[in-house]
């Protein structure tokens, strides 16, 4: 698969999505980015805004096998991992929904952090242990989770460590007047429009592989690298923002979706190299979910996307690198 290959593939699938989400263009685009680097989303936003929606319909249009599991208090990590059952005179593992290539985890925060949890060695390894025993998920491997803002009544704060392990996380924002029009129009008169599956694992898997083997000059790794650092606040590259309510900042996996998903956008625009503006792209939705603000960012009204906009400010471009 060349770039042009590339570049086609992905117009068709968010040609089919947008056959049911209305708007949204940018959403769509950086949950196909994501699916094609073969990372994990987080959406958040207040229900309604139909987020799992676009990820049910991105299951259908990828042509993968989907599973679903409704986030709730009393769900426990067996319901989602699976568990071994008694079986005549052996224990058998019965594979929970975690086992398949696209998982939604819708609203996950509502449920505790001990399940929560337990998607931890599957986000990263790609596998799961119970009892002793490690069996591997299927690739491609995509959680793809929905949250409410944290404001909400009865949910709970995602750990660091998971939040970390999502390549991306997207804000779901309110779609304008005309947009509530359209998405009226198709879904209070007739049949709603199914999409097309246009893609399958096996395409998914090779550009994914296609992503990767795009090339990144050394001046851009190490521009990664100094955005990540400068999130920083004992960092001598970290702007007075950064110092002043930022309690931990990024890690090194900030700078691998920063390059990653960089190279995604640049082959989704048709081009065959990562590019500087590439990284900008990608820069908020790769860091606001790693970066660890204070109470004063909190009480003085400060965002993560302030934050992230600083530290661009601060770095605007590329250094030679010697």
């Amino acid at each position: 698969m060349n770039p042009e290959e590339f570049a086609t593939h992905l117009a068709a699938a968010r040609a089919e999505v947008g056959k049911v989400i209305v708007g949204q263009k940018d959403l769509v685009e950086t949950v196909l980015v994501a699916a094609i680097c073969e990372g994990h989303v987080l959406l958040e936003g207040v229900p309604g805004l139909g987020k799992t929606k676009l990820l049910a319909t991105l299951g259908k249009v990828l042509d993968v096998e989907f599973g679903r599991v409704q986030f709730t208090p009393d769900l426990m990590p067996a319901d989602i991992l699976g568990t071994k059952v008694l079986t005549g005179n052996d224990f058998k593992f019965h594979q929970g929904p975690i086992f398949a290539n696209l998982v939604l985890a819708d609203e996950i925060n509502r449920a505790t952090p001990k399940t929560q949890s337990a998607l931890l060695e599957a986000m990263q390894e790609r596998r799961v242990t119970l009892g002793g025993e490690t069996h591997q998920l299927p690739r491609p491997f995509l959680v793809m989770a929905t949250q409410n803002p944290i404001e909400q009544e009865g949910t709970y704060p995602l750990p660091e460590a998971q939040l970390d392990r999502f390549l991306f996380k997207a804000l779901v924002g309110f779609p304008p007047a005309d947009d509530v029009v359209e998405i009226l129009k198709r879904t209070t008169a007739g049949p709603e429009t199914e999409p097309n599956a246009v893609m399958d694992g096996a395409a998914i898997v090779e550009m994914s592989e296609l992503v990767r083997d795009l090339p990144a000059g050394s001046h851009l790794l190490h521009y990664a690298a100094t955005l990540v650092e400068a999130t920083h606040p004992e960092s001598e590259k970290a702007p007075e923002l950064v110092k002043r309510y930022v309690r931990n900042g990024a890690s090194p996996r900030g700078a691998q979706a920063l390059i990653l998903g960089g190279k995604a956008f640049a082959l989704f625009a048709g081009r065959p190299n990562l590019a500087a503006e590439d990284i900008w792209k990608v820069a908020p939705m790769s860091l606001r979910h790693r970066l660890v603000l204070g109470y004063e960012a909190l009480a003085d009204g400060v965002r993560a996307d302030q934050i992230v906009s600083e530290v661009l400010e601060a770095h605007p471009s590329p250094q030679p690198v010697s």
